[in-house]
């Protein structure tokens, strides 16, 4: 039976882990459309990215463009696992 990740189960995070697992395996994704994409706050997304990255699941680069601060954010291997599994037992559980 696959694991259910209770940290990742929480609907915000849900849909973080979802919109970065849909990402080419490396790719990152800037800050600002993450935000714009999931309709959350700078501080609710901020929060959400704080426990992923703490778990080991997301990568979180700051850098500058020119003279302007960019987060990235980037599923790591284990955070595309944990994401992998949770989904197989999200399936289980709906009997698919």
């Amino acid at each position: 039976m696959a694991r259910f990740d209770t940290l990742i189960h929480q609907p915000v995070r849900l849909r973080i882990m979802a919109a970065l697992g849909a990402l080419p395996e490396g790719a990152q994704l800037d800050f600002g459309a993450l935000r714009d994409m999931l309709q959350v706050t700078d501080g609710n997304l901020a929060t959400h990215l704080r426990k992923l990255e703490d778990a080991g699941y997301i990568t979180v680069e700051k850098t500058f463009v020119g003279r302007r601060p960019r987060t990235y954010i980037a599923l790591t291997p284990k955070g595309r696992q944990a994401f992998t599994e949770h989904v197989e037992a999200l399936r289980e559980i709906l009997g698919e």
